[in-house]
């Protein structure tokens, strides 16, 4: 592969590709590509043997215009300063490509959560929701889980909060578990919405997903659960990957197996239902119907691009492909369901748990899972009017322009502070 693409540099060329389709004041897009604050912090923190160990922690509040920011926390040896601001400025135009009233924010600690006990773990997410008290809130900001963090640690970080400021407020942090306040649906939410996404895109092409092949890189929560979504759709998953390699069956393997599979071992390699091994490279280039980028950013440059023979890409990973490898798509007619849309499932059911919080009154999983269809397949229509009516280059392109238009709407109708 090429040199690593800066995911905060994609983020803003991908903003002015869309701007080019706007009339938008030369100020205000400067504007819309930059987060409004960042915080950067250096946690000290005792570790089990009592010794003291320092993690270099980020939030980055990008956007506020249409509502409270909002955005994940991770957990991973690769976070840093400028891949935190692209994924809080991915998450402004996701919460405006769906229509839901918030804005963009994201967090991460540079932390191998493996190397460390739950207890000290608890003492770090403690740490830092003790960093992040004064900037976070119901109204203000609302973090949830990313990458290897989950219920647990969002469920520490409400203790924290609603200890530090003597109140109950679970609408604070979205992810819980139920008996914290989460939402039903939650879980699943972000393969869900992958999976519509692409069942509407093949709806678009005239093609017929419940006959589709299917490889999904990255078995996470949100790759694993867009399998076996999908193969319960009828389609057939032939191939899945983690950081540790790919495994392939032309026939088609049982998607939740394999999940046990690694589960019980760590990784997809070695499951039995594999015909053969494959690198994550071979995986994304394979000759199938439908594939899904579920991993990190920059999985998908032009190198690897040129090799990509699948018809549809519905993105479950924030910021899986460079505009480098966008634009060789583009010349392959490979349709891109972007992931402001395709993976906006988790965002908008979070906000659906950040509705029930603030009434007090929960639904039920099938009217969660009802809504956040009605969302993705509304949206998706958006996009393919707005990809049709000003002749677009590529669906993600469409995303930004109907996403910026939203927010330069609410910015407008704010005004500006003298």
């Amino acid at each position: 592969m090429a040199e690593e693409a800066n995911p905060f540099e994609s983020l803003q060329e991908q903003i002015d590709e869309a701007a080019q389709y706007l009339d938008v004041d030369e100020g205000m897009l400067e504007r819309l590509k930059n987060p409004e604050r960042i915080l950067e912090t250096n946690l000290s923190v005792e570790m089990d043997d009592g010794s003291i160990e320092v993690f270099r922690a980020f939030r980055s509040q990008f956007n506020g215009d249409r509502g409270p920011y909002k955005g994940g926390i991770r957990y991973h040896p690769q976070v840093s300063r400028d891949e935190v601001k692209a994924l809080s400025g991915w998450m402004v135009y996701k919460t405006a490509t769906v229509g839901i009233p918030l804005g963009g924010g994201k967090g991460g600690i540079i932390i191998d959560p493996d190397e460390y006990s739950e207890s000290e773990l608890e003492r770090i997410t403690r740490a830092f929701a003790k960093e992040l008290t004064p900037l976070i809130g119901v109204d203000k900001d609302v973090p949830a889980p990313d990458v290897n963090t989950g219920q647990r640690e969002m469920n520490w970080i409400k203790d924290t909060y609603e200890t530090i400021e003597n109140t109950t407020e679970p609408g604070v942090i979205t992810g819980k578990n139920l008996s914290s306040g989460g939402s039903e649906g939650r879980v699943e939410a972000t393969g869900r919405s992958t999976v519509i996404a692409a069942r509407e895109a093949f709806e678009y092409l005239d093609k017929d997903i419940h006959q589709a092949t299917v490889a999904v890189q990255g078995y996470g929560n949100a790759g694993w659960i867009t399998a076996k979504l999908i193969e319960e759709m009828g389609a057939t998953v032939v191939a899945a990957s983690d950081s540790s390699g790919g495994i392939y069956n032309e026939h088609g393997f049982d998607a939740v197996a394999a999940k046990e599979h690694k589960r019980e071992t760590g990784s997809v390699v070695g499951f039995e239902g594999a015909q053969e091994e494959i690198s994550n490279e071979e995986l994304l280039q394979l000759d199938v119907d439908l594939l899904v980028p579920a991993a990190l950013e920059n999985a998908i440059d032009a190198e690897v691009a040129e090799g990509v023979q699948a018809d549809v890409i519905s993105e479950a990973a924030n910021g899986p492909i460079t505009p480098e490898g966008d634009d060789v798509l583009e010349d392959k007619d490979v349709l891109v369901v972007p992931d402001i849309l395709a993976n906006a499932g988790g965002v908008t059911v979070s906000y659906f748990e950040w509705v029930q919080n603030r009434q007090r009154f929960y639904w039920d999983e099938e009217t969660v899972n009802e809504r956040l269809e009605d969302i993705i397949v509304n949206q998706f229509d958006t996009l393919t009017d707005a990809y049709e009516e000003h002749d677009l280059p590529s669906m993600r392109v469409a995303a930004y322009v109907v996403a910026i238009q939203r927010v330069v709407e609410s910015a407008e109708q704010s005004g500006v502070w003298p």
